[in-house]
């Protein structure tokens, strides 16, 4: 017999389902491309640009880039769950 709490999270799983499937259903062929490849098509686009400065060092792959990136965002999660952490151990 279902309770009270099995019907919600029965209907949470079906619409997180929906949400994933329902996009590749719907968006057949549709690229899934960021904002940023979008902004930097546009600005090359303008004649009239020019760069305020150059970078002094480039990834030498895009695995390389997606590492650094994925390891900021590590980075970032351990100091804030580090933080929610201590102030919970502070108070008890």
């Amino acid at each position: 017999m279902m309770n009270e709490k099995t019907i919600p999270n029965w209907i949470m799983w079906v619409i997180v389902v929906a949400l994933i499937v329902i996009p590749y259903v719907f968006l057949t062929g549709t690229e899934f491309g960021g904002a940023d490849a979008q902004a930097v098509d546009i600005i090359t686009e303008t004649l009239d640009y020019e760069p305020w400065f150059e970078s002094f060092w480039s990834p030498p792959g895009p695995e390389v880039e997606s590492f650094l990136f994925a390891l900021q965002a590590a980075v970032g999660a351990g100091i804030i769950c580090y933080t929610f952490g201590y102030w919970r151990g502070s108070k008890k």
